[in-house]
C-alpha cells in the first residue's frame, strides 16, 4: 500500500469505479426492463440537477449545435441528453444478455445495402460515426444481424481493469478490440481492410492533439485522421453512420453516402478534405438528434484554447 494519500485516494477511487461498472454489467441486467429504463432515468434527471462540469459543458457543445436557442431549450435539451446517455449505459449493461432477435428488433438502418453492398466487393469497408445515440447496440446489430465480425479502437481507461472490462464486454458482442494508445492498431486496421474485412472507428473527437481541424457548426474542431489515410492507403470504403433515438423504443440508424478519396492533391490535402466530409454527414446526424449526442468533453478548439489559459 502506497504512503502517499493521493495516491491512495486515487487507488481508492479506480477500485470504486472499477467496482460500480462491474456492479452494472453483472446487477442491471437481472432487472426487470421497466424498472431498469424508470433507475437510468432517474440517474439522470438527478445527475442533471447538479449541474455538474460535464453538464454544463453538454449545453455548452449544444449551444453550437442548435444556435439560437434560449437557456430554457438548452436545459430541455441537456436534460433529454442526459437521459440519452443514461439510456446508452442502461442498454450496454443489458446487452449480453440480448438475443440476436432482439438486437435486430432494437435498430432500423437506412441505407443499410451500401455496407453489404461494399463488403460484397472484398475492399474492405470503414465505417466511421460520432458519439451519437448506442455504437455498441449498432455493432452488434452488424454481428448478430449481418454476421460479420469487425474490428474496432478502444480508448485505454483507468485503472486498466476498468479497461479490461470493455475489451471483454465487447469482444462478448463479436468485436475485435484493439488498443487506442500506440502505433500497432493502425497497422492492425489496415491488414484487416486488405483482406476485405471490416472496421468501425468513433471518430467524432480527436485523442492525439494531432488531428486534422475541420468546420464544424460554425467553427473549428479537430477529428482523427484515422479513417481517412487507412481509406487511401487500402483503398477501403469509406462510410459515415449516424444514430439517433425516437419516440420509439427502436434506435434509428443512417449509413450516408462513401466518402470518396479525392483524385488529386496531397496526401494531406485529401486527408483534410475526407475528414471535413466526414464531420460534414457527422453534422447532419448530430443537427437531427442533438440530444442524443453524448459529448460531455472540450470538443472545439476555442474551448480547448481557454482551458489551455486557465491551466
Amino acid at each position: 500500500m502506497s504512503d502517499d494519500p493521493g495516491e491512495a485516494r486515487t487507488g481508492l477511487r479506480d477500485r470504486l469505479t472499477d467496482g460500480l461498472y462491474g456492479l452494472g454489467w453483472t446487477a442491471v441486467k437481472k432487472l426487470p426492463e421497466p424498472v431498469a429504463r424508470a433507475l437510468f432515468r432517474t440517474i439522470a434527471d438527478q445527475v442533471w440537477k447538479r449541474r455538474g462540469k460535464s453538464v454544463l459543458r453538454l449545453e455548452s457543445n449544444l449551444a453550437r449545435v442548435v444556435p439560437g436557442a434560449s437557456p430554457a431549450r438548452l436545459a430541455e435539451l441537456s436534460k433529454a441528453g442526459m437521459r440519452s446517455y443514461m439510456r446508452y449505459w442502461m442498454e450496454s449493461f443489458r446487452l449480453p444478455t440480448w438475443s440476436p432477435a432482439r438486437i435486430k428488433a432494437s435498430i432500423e438502418v437506412a441505407d443499410a445495402h451500401r455496407l453489404t453492398d461494399g463488403l460484397d466487393t472484398g475492399r474492405g469497408v470503414i465505417l466511421a460515426l460520432p458519439h451519437l445515440g448506442n455504437w455498441d447496440l449498432a455493432g452488434a446489430w452488424v454481428t448478430t444481424d449481418l454476421k460479420v465480425p469487425f474490428t474496432t479502437v478502444a480508448e485505454r481507461l483507468k485503472p486498466e481493469t476498468l479497461y479490461d472490462r470493455f475489451v471483454a464486454y465487447r469482444e462478448g458482442l463479436g468485436m475485435e478490440v484493439l488498443p487506442h494508445s500506440g502505433g500497432a492498431a493502425f497497422g492492425t486496421l489496415a491488414r484487416r481492410l486488405r483482406a476485405g474485412g471490416l472496421i468501425c472507428l468513433v471518430a467524432d473527437r480527436d485523442l492525439s492533439a494531432s488531428g486534422v481541424e475541420v468546420e464544424f457548426f460554425g467553427d473549428t474542431a479537430r477529428m482523427p485522421a484515422g479513417p481517412a489515410l487507412l481509406a487511401q492507403q487500402t483503398g477501403a470504403l469509406l462510410l459515415p453512420v449516424t444514430l439517433g433515438y425516437d419516440e420509439t423504443p427502436v434506435m434509428k440508424a443512417r449509413i450516408h453516402p462513401p466518402v470518396e478519396t479525392p483524385e488529386s492533391g496531397s496526401r494531406t490535402e485529401k486527408t483534410s478534405s475526407m475528414t471535413q466530409a466526414l464531420a460534414d454527414a457527422f453534422a447532419v446526424g448530430i443537427a437531427d438528434h442533438p440530444e442524443d449526442w453524448h459529448m460531455l468533453q472540450r470538443l472545439w478548439l476555442a474551448d480547448l484554447e481557454i482551458r489551455e489559459d486557465r491551466t
